[in-house]
């Protein structure tokens, strides 16, 4: 029974218990509710509690860290004020430290002192506000930001090489680069020169004419300082056409001229275009050229490296007036241009002047010059590798030629048999006959000068190792044609190891000769390498007495029967010569140079040279002369 009853009792369960409980301690369930509220209350208030201490506990904390960081920046900020106002006061002591040295430096070398109650407070005070004014400057952009040229007020990108401009700010990388050239020419006339240089470049003038004894002209002051500003002209305005060329040629001479100055010499009433070194000019400025002056009869381009077909054909569309060629290593214009060129300008050109061609020009484009170019008058063609003897032949057929320049390549060969139908036909009307380098001449092309050349006024004839001292002796001798006013025989002898018995070139005798005759009216003389000529020729031709009034210039170098006396000699016999030229000469020393007359070539001189005749007379220096030989 008892064990019924517990089974009964386990199979009750705890809800059972729970009840019995209940009921056995007289416990309602109001009260049990009543109760589980009141713990839920006192739990969340104190939950509450909780939450509210540690909120206020984090506020008070961040409060405090707030504060401490406040004094820290403080005191930072206090350091470095104190640094900055130290830093300040040691630059201040420093800059007041150098002052005094230089006051002090300068007393010393005899600057005046301050008078009694003046004092340097001002001084000083300028000193203290330009280092304000440094110190609170405005910090430069850093790389890669934007910023404002301060001269031409771009906008432009600062990199770590932009230049400060002249009030502190920074300027674009054009504007940088004016500022260093003109930075770098103002140091550039700042520094002195060597003496040797100087003087290099004065002789180096009076070789080019550049200089003259005494003052310089007006014209020439303004033509030196338009050659020293070339990159700020713009125009010249109308200047007379001999200025231009004089320009044209300083500006050549300093390699200058380029597209930037050619504009300053083209004007649209021109008719001569001059420039001497074209080097540096392309095609486009070319047809420039062409395009700004129309009415172009004169065309002088030297150095022509650009100068192609192209520029042909364009000036052959602009320019209907051309009737003067001169083009020098025009080396990129091909055999059918040119003989495009003188088939459409042939009927006016007047003279054609070519120099230095290489890989065009032969002998067909010289028979479309003489088939097209009836008025020529003018023919000069020199180091033209491609013509041949055929040339030469073909010459004789142009009838109205007057001036005639003819310089082979020294790998062609030209017969005498040429050379003398050339000077028969057209040794009448000629004025000017020029041949250099015809090697193989012999006496026969001197005899038909001698026969048929009636009006020359200049004759070369230069390396050459045939015609003999007989030979030029009889074409001076009872000669119809006038005195000559240019001679050149320079570099006429032979060159073999055994010379002939009859002398080779010009000599003794023929050097008499020519003198007799043309001496009246020379003024251009060029006798270099002609050794035969004796010493008692040279003092009896320039023994003092005998005046050749007209003679400028004269050329003996490597005559070496030259010495002092005949130098002596000449300055007397000349009165208008203004350059001698003497190089090889080793006779002549100890020489006093007259006024107005330039020495070139000493091999003994010590300064310079040229020896530049100043201040004395003809007479005084051929004492002077003396006294120091004697």
């Amino acid at each position: 029974m008892s064990n019924r009853r517990a089974g009964a009792n386990r199979i009750r369960g705890p809800h059972s218990a729970l009840t019995d409980f209940l009921a056995a301690n007289n416990i309602s369930a109001a009260q049990i509710r009543d109760d589980y509220e009141r713990r839920q209350r006192e739990a969340e208030r104190d939950r509450n509690a909780g939450e509210g201490s540690a909120h206020q506990e984090q506020k008070d904390s961040s409060d405090d860290e707030d504060a401490a960081l406040a004094q820290a920046a403080a005191e930072e900020a206090s350091k470095k004020a104190k640094k900055r106002k130290r830093g300040e006061k040691e630059v201040i002591e420093k800059i007041k430290k150098a002052k005094a040295a230089e006051k002090a430096k300068g007393s010393k070398k005899g600057k005046k002192k301050p008078k009694r109650g003046e004092s340097d407070e001002e001084d000083d005070d300028d000193y203290d506000d330009a280092l304000a004014r440094n110190m609170y400057k405005k910090a430069k952009p850093p790389p890669g930001q934007f910023e404002h040229c301060e001269i031409c007020s771009k906008r432009f990108t600062v990199t770590p090489y932009s230049k400060d401009g002249p009030d502190g700010g920074l300027v674009c990388t054009p504007c940088g680069k004016e500022l260093t050239k003109e930075a770098k020419a103002e140091q550039r006339a700042a520094t002195k020169k060597p003496v040797g240089r100087k003087r290099r470049k004065v002789e180096s003038d009076r070789l080019d004419g550049l200089t003259h004894l005494g003052s310089k002209s007006l014209q020439q002051l303004c033509i030196e300082k338009v050659a020293q500003h070339h990159n700020q002209i713009d125009s010249l305005g109308d200047l007379p056409g001999s200025v231009y060329e004089r320009l044209s040629q300083i500006f050549s001479k300093k390699r200058v001229m380029n597209p930037k100055t050619l504009p300053v010499f083209l004007r649209p009433d021109l008719d001569k275009i001059a420039i001497d070194d074209a080097a540096y000019l392309e095609v486009d400025d070319y047809k420039q050229i062409f395009a700004v002056v129309p009415h172009v009869e004169h065309i002088v381009l030297r150095n022509a490296c650009q100068f192609k077909d192209e520029v042909v054909e364009y000036m052959l569309e602009k320019c209907d007036n051309i009737k003067h060629l001169q083009l020098y290593a025009a080396n990129l214009v091909t055999n059918p241009m040119w003989q495009e060129l003188f088939r459409q300008a042939g009927p006016r050109l007047e003279t054609i002047q070519l120099q230095w061609l290489d890989a065009a020009f032969d002998d067909d484009t010289v028979q479309d010059i003489v088939e097209h170019c009836a008025n020529l008058k003018r023919l000069k063609l020199k180091l033209c590798r491609r013509i041949t003897e055929e040339t030469v032949k073909l010459i004789p057929r142009l009838a109205r030629l007057v001036h005639l320049s003819l310089q082979v390549s020294k790998h062609q060969e030209v017969g005498s048999e040429s050379l003398v139908s050339l000077v028969t036909t057209n040794g009448p009307n000629l004025q000017t006959l020029s041949l250099e380098h015809f090697v193989d001449a012999d006496d026969s092309v001197v005899d038909a000068i001698h026969y048929h050349c009636i009006q020359l006024k200049k004759l070369r004839i230069s390396e050459n190792d045939y015609i003999t001292d007989a030979a030029y002796e009889a074409l001076f001798t009872e000669w119809q044609n006038p005195p000559l006013i240019f001679v050149d025989f320079n570099s006429t002898r032979c060159l073999e190891e055994n010379e002939p018995a009859q002398a080779i070139g010009l000599a003794s005798k023929s050097f008499a000769a020519l003198m007799n005759h043309s001496g009246s009216a020379l003024k251009h003389l060029d006798i270099a390498s002609c050794r035969h000529i004796s010493k008692a020729c040279f003092m009896e031709i320039f023994d003092g007495a005998t005046q050749y009034p007209d003679l400028e210039y004269i050329n003996i170098s490597f005559c070496n029967s030259v010495e002092t006396t005949i130098v002596a000699g000449i300055f007397k016999s000349c009165p208008a010569l203004k350059q001698l030229v003497a190089f090889g000469c080793f006779d002549v020393t100890h020489v006093v140079v007259p006024r107005g007359i330039a020495l070139i070539g000493m091999p003994t001189a010590q300064d310079a040279i040229e020896q530049y005749g100043m201040g004395i007379g003809v007479e005084e220096a051929i004492g002077r002369m003396v006294a120091v030989t004697g």
